[in-house]
């Protein structure tokens, strides 16, 4: 896959010293550096995704997953290190849901790992996963950051949590020197190559992915894999089984902590972006209902069919695999799997000991992951 380098850097001066403000601007000489003045700002996508922004984060970095009223959540927490993503999805939401075009680096790392800590000393009960891939793709900026590289000895030390790293990238060369420790989980975001070759654009191929996945494993990592989007199309059986088949023939299966499944979404304001930006697509004319939480989704019955299917396909090469779905309805968890975590916290706590197990951990503390 090409690594992303910026064709301007819009850098705000009270962030000019900091240490990763100063690794950025090494590792991308000749590029323009401008403040953002505003007299150029992009003020679209397509211009805007080839621009980085160096910025404070004034804001919280330890936030809720924006759960979906009415649906299940699995009590996910993001650490928010950028907001925006230098990738080009069709179906991705931040389209229509963040203000700015430009991806946005927070270089206030210190302030960062502070909050962490706070976040822990606030919290003294429960376990937690941490994830950095809800804002933007956790690892598409890493070969200019190092970012990721220096926050895992954070989690490493710290009993209560797991960092999930996300990405549809195989930009992982600067984890592989880093030890994990069995607290970092690698996870991928996983399509078809005929969906990613006309709805995912400057991504790593599926091959690449997988590729990565397995040397992430090789060097010590857990991974995880989501199957989310989930794309209905001509032939979907067949694309998806055979994603399926290449996963476990690339990676080892108990050292994956979880696979998540979770079916094309989005709210009505995303149709119109997408409609403008990527004519070409037809993923957004299947048959769609408003869920109750306003956004479209594909009738239940066309939902639960992907879904029972997938599952029997890791099933067939992961039967001890940790499955769980992304904002479903505890009917659908019924109808598909036979059971339905009470709430957030018992999935959470489903999910947490995926990944102990994977980690070796749940054999240490007789632990074991609920429900089938």
């Amino acid at each position: 896959m090409k690594r992303f380098f910026p064709k301007r850097i819009f850098l705000d001066p009270e962030v000019r010293d900091e240490r990763l403000t100063r690794r950025v601007l090494a590792r991308c000489p000749g590029v323009p550096v401008e403040a953002p003045d505003g007299a150029s700002w992009p003020d679209d996508l397509e211009r805007g995704k080839g621009t980085l922004r160096i910025a404070r984060n004034r804001g919280e970095f330890v936030k809720p997953c924006p759960a979906t009223p009415r649906y299940l959540c699995c009590n996910y927490r993001i650490l928010d290190f950028c907001g925006h993503c230098a990738m080009d999805c069709t179906y991705c939401v931040l389209q229509s849901y963040l203000s700015s075009p430009v991806p946005t680096l927070y270089a206030n790392l210190d302030r960062a790992l502070e909050r962490l800590r706070a976040f822990f000393r606030e919290n003294p009960r429960g376990r937690f996963r941490i994830g950095t891939g809800e804002f933007t793709d956790s690892l598409v900026l890493e070969h200019l950051t190092g970012y990721h590289a220096e926050i895992i000895p954070f989690f490493r030390d710290e009993p209560r949590a797991v960092l999930e790293v996300k990405t549809k990238t195989d930009n992982v060369d600067g984890l592989l020197c880093v030890d994990p420790g069995g607290k970092v989980i690698t996870a991928w975001s996983l399509n078809p190559p005929g969906v990613i070759r006309t709805e995912e654009f400057r991504v790593a191929t599926l091959a690449e992915r997988l590729a990565a996945a397995r040397r992430c494993q090789e060097a010590g990592y857990l991974t995880a894999f989501h199957f989310d989007p989930l794309i209905r199309h001509p032939g979907w059986e067949e694309a998806y089984r055979d994603v399926v088949r290449l996963l476990f023939e690339t990676v080892d299966p108990d050292r994956v902590a979880y696979i998540s499944l979770g079916c094309l979404r989005f709210m009505p304001a995303l149709k119109p972006v997408v409609e403008e930006r990527f004519p070409h697509t037809r993923i957004l004319y299947e048959e769609f209902i408003r869920g109750e939480d306003g956004k479209m989704r594909y009738l239940k019955p066309l939902r639960v069919e992907m879904y029972r299917r997938m599952v029997s396909w890791i099933r067939e090469r992961a039967p001890k695999a940790v499955l769980y779905f992304c904002m479903e309805r505890p009917d659908v968890w019924e109808r598909v799997l036979g059971f339905a975590p009470a709430d957030r916290e018992a999935l959470n706590e489903r999910l947490v000991a995926g990944w102990e197990r994977a980690a070796g951990l749940g054999r240490a503390t007789g632990r074991q992951a609920p429900g089938p």
